[in-house]
């Protein structure tokens, strides 16, 4: 969940660095640093905070050199300070690093015995003194052999060394790793977006790999040292610009960007004049799919709980939701008439991949719903289905949680219309209803003043709960995610039935409660638990659809009501003032909206 950067050019290069380390820094921020080479030795600036305090000691603190290493943390070992931070340098060697080594108090260890002094509480110094250990006795390829050999855990690696001016050594595993070409200069990042500034000609590092980086020369090798070909990719260079723009976050932005994300999305997988989902290359038939489980983390996962409401509901296929971080050490049925979707916004979710690594080894059916399709997930899955959101850059995901679910109903009726499920006169009438969603988005974006005039009851309180039936469950567990991540308060989402099996207990006078009941088959015995949840004194938020009759409830504190829609669609139009609850709540706080405290966009690592 840290970011690294390295370029070696003909040029001074801590400007480029610096740059790519801004965005990069969606995937950590509390310390930052820069390592250059110059004139034999090592430089190093580093700080506790953001890339913009880094940037300020630079000019203090000139860092010149042609070649050089940059890295924003998420702290793993070690506290926030600017002894954690990297680079970690030794005399010889210095490196970034993202991942965690889990034999890093064994190998330390054997470094200390071996004389080697330690700095920092970090995982990441044992890589230093390991290298310049067997720099003793062993050229570099073989000391970075030798040192990756010796590594339990996941990196992503980019070493510098004293004695090599011209070189940048990348490795790999578990987290991703990516090189760029320039002209008279090539790079190393954790991902593309980082270097789309300077190339769109990327390349990307297997599990296992590493490279040897020169400003007019790359060299790859497997495992065991021995060279390994790679495909140069052109990237598209629309989502190299993509800035804040007018807005003052990012997530406002990508909130209100919603009904073009979801209209783009729409236009790549539906035909208009023929109401039919255009997916042809679908890979596998009818008969070869009776199950189909889907697994994701965080937000992804939510988006998996709504498609299995879907799944249930249009197909008869047997659906299941996984965490994927408990998926892979289960002991798991795996079956050859199952599909198994992953979902990540960002493709590189260390979790994620690990069980799409297992699935692949099963020789599994594997899926992936991704916004990143040169990531490690969508380049590893059988068949990829892309969301098409753009660059989100918000570490609270909004667009890409509307992106997955659009994207899941997708295949749900694809599947659906594949296994005659559903009669096509449903079917086409599913599909019409899609193409007016990005419509009733933007309509219901219109309910941001009356949610901005209501965040203050959220900002000073001991908890909240949100509550949803059928369709609404999942968006109420995504709700009270989004107050959790950005205003800091502690939220939970419950199905609205089970308030009086014990979550009761935990309501006091004035509590805010969300409650989730758009008028779908649910909305009755929706209204009767909003009523329980009432009597104990709580202040309820009703997120409903509009419609003439009245709620058949008093003492209700506020409503916000939503377009109409099909029951299918109404839970993206329900997550709308969710998204923006919490998003107002923290900017009443004061709070660092698109970087809330301890999180990271990217979670590279289990």
């Amino acid at each position: 969940m840290c970011g690294i950067v390295g370029i070696t050019s003909n040029k001074q290069v801590t400007p480029s660095i610096i740059n790519s380390l801004r965005k990069l820094e969606y995937r950590g921020y509390d310390s930052a640093g820069i390592a250059t080479l110059s004139k034999g030795f090592i430089n190093e600036v580093k700080c506790e905070g953001r890339v913009d305090i880094l940037e300020k000691n630079l000019s203090k603190n000139k860092l010149l050199g042609n070649i050089g290493i940059g890295h924003v943390r998420w702290a793993t070992h070690g506290i926030p300070s600017t002894i954690n931070a990297h680079p970690h340098s030794s005399e010889k060697v210095s490196v970034v690093h993202n991942g965690i080594i889990e034999n890093s108090t064994i190998l330390k260890n054997f470094l200390i015995k071996k004389g080697h002094k330690f700095k920092s509480q970090t995982d990441t110094e044992v890589i230093v003194h390991l290298i310049t250990e067997y720099l003793k006795t062993n050229d570099l390829k073989k000391s970075v052999l030798k040192t990756l050999s010796k590594l339990n855990g996941s990196f992503a690696l980019g070493i510098i060394f004293k004695d090599q001016p011209d070189l940048i050594v990348g490795a790999r595993r578990g987290s991703p790793l990516a090189v760029g070409y320039g002209p008279n200069e090539n790079y190393l990042g954790s991902d593309s977006y980082a270097l789309k500034s300077m190339t769109n000609k990327i390349s990307y590092l297997n599990d296992g790999e590493f490279c040897i980086i020169k400003k007019d020369d790359v060299e790859f090798f497997d495992a065991d040292g021995n060279k390994v070909n790679k495909k140069i990719l052109t990237l598209s260079s629309s989502e190299q610009n993509y800035n804040k723009g007018d807005y003052k976050h990012f997530m406002a932005k990508e909130i209100d960007e919603q009904p073009t994300t979801i209209k783009n999305c729409i236009n790549e997988y539906l035909d208009k004049i023929s109401n039919s989902i255009n997916i042809f290359n679908f890979p596998w038939k009818k008969n070869e799919i009776s199950s189909i489980v889907l697994i994701g983390c965080g937000t992804a996962y939510h988006s998996c709980l709504m498609a299995k409401y879907w799944f249930e509901q249009i197909t008869t296929l047997n659906v299941t939701v996984d965490i994927a971080s408990e998926f892979r050490y289960r002991k798991n049925r795996f079956n050859n008439e199952t599909l198994y979707v992953f979902v990540s916004q960002s493709g590189e979710t260390a979790d994620t991949f690990a069980a799409l690594d297992l699935c692949n080894k099963k020789k599994m059916k594997t899926c992936s719903v991704v916004n990143v399709v040169e990531s490690s997930i969508a380049r590893e899955s059988k068949f990829v289905l892309p969301i098409h959101c753009g660059p989100e850059i918000g570490v609270a995901s909004t667009k890409a949680f509307l992106g997955q679910m659009l994207v899941l109903y997708i295949l749900c009726l694809k599947l659906a219309i594949m296994r005659n499920d559903i009669n096509k006169n449903e079917y086409h009438k599913k599909i019409k209803s899609l193409f007016s969603l990005s419509k009733l988005v933007n309509q219901t974006l219109e309910t941001e003043s009356k949610i901005e005039s209501l965040c203050s009851s959220f900002v000073n309180i001991k908890g909240s709960m949100f509550l949803g039936r059928g369709y609404s469950f999942p968006i109420a567990l995504e709700g009270a995610l989004k107050l959790k991540e950005l205003a800091y308060v502690h939220a939970e989402g419950y199905p609205a039935g089970e308030m009086k099996h014990g979550p009761l207990a935990l309501i006091e006078e004035g509590m805010p409660v969300v409650v989730l009941a758009p008028r779908d088959e649910y909305y009755k015995k929706t209204i009767s638990n909003m009523q329980e949840v009432i009597a104990r004194g709580a202040k309820v938020l009703l997120i409903t659809n509009k419609n003439k009759d009245e709620i058949h409830s008093e003492n209700i504190w506020e409503k916000v009501e939503v377009e109409n829609a099909t029951d299918d669609l109404l839970p993206f139009l329900i997550t709308i003032p969710l998204q923006k609850l919490a998003y107002y709540s923290a900017l009443k706080k004061g709070y660092d909206i698109d970087k809330p405290r301890n999180l990271a966009k990217s979670v590279t690592v289990e």
